[in-house]
């Protein structure tokens, strides 16, 4: 079981930044993958930034050269910098992680509950 708990949302105008923090606890040692996702009113949730232990970070198109992903190990924290918010920004944040015996692209194993992040114009 692993816990996740996501902070760090809230409303900011457009242009500003924010930064989302997700900590893991419980049985963290064979996580590979942590991300985010994200899930606008009235869309389906995706993925927006994606870290693997390997290095492999994966960023929806929407998002590149404005958001960055990076994790701490040592805090077991995965951390979403995100700049040049847009009102389309606008959504609940989730973390999730994913085992190393886990296709992350088919899935992720746990997810947070999220944090509401709202852009407004």
């Amino acid at each position: 079981q692993v816990q996740l708990v996501e902070s760090g949302g809230g409303l900011v105008q457009a242009g500003g930044s924010l930064r989302l923090s997700c900590v893991a606890s419980g049985t963290i040692f064979t996580i590979n993958a942590m991300g985010w996702y994200r899930q606008a009113p009235g869309k389906q949730r995706e993925l927006v930034a994606l870290s693997t232990n390997g290095g492999t970070t994966t960023y929806a198109d929407s998002v590149k050269g404005r958001f960055t992903i990076s994790r701490d190990t040592a805090k077991n924290t995965v951390y979403l910098q995100m700049n040049s918010l847009k009102p389309e920004d606008t959504a609940v944040y989730y973390c999730a992680v994913a085992y190393v015996t886990t296709n992350y692209r088919r899935g992720m194993d746990y997810w947070g509950k999220g944090t509401l992040v709202t852009v407004s114009s």
